[in-house]
């Protein structure tokens, strides 16, 4: 699964994206393998409220499941003018 990640919670992990194996069933579950990773990844998915989550380039909510997804990417909402 690829994840991808912009503007601060980018900054945060420290990456732009990643390729990784998982087992979670749903995003919340990924975000708590994320957050267990290092204080870096706490850091960047401490409040969740802040953030919005895209499942193979379709909003989604944290409780969506995983099953079949190839993308998943994390980022704070839009503004715009």
């Amino acid at each position: 699964m690829d994840l991808l990640y912009f503007a601060w919670v980018r900054e945060r992990t420290g990456v732009p994206r990643e390729k990784i194996e998982t087992t979670a069933a749903t995003v919340m579950d990924l975000v708590e393998e994320l957050k267990a990773r290092d204080e870096n990844y706490a850091l960047a998915f401490a409040d969740l409220k802040s953030l919005r989550v895209s499942l193979d380039q379709e909003l989604a909510d944290f409780d969506a499941p995983l099953e079949g997804v190839r993308e998943v990417a994390f980022f704070p909402p839009m503004t715009g003018g």
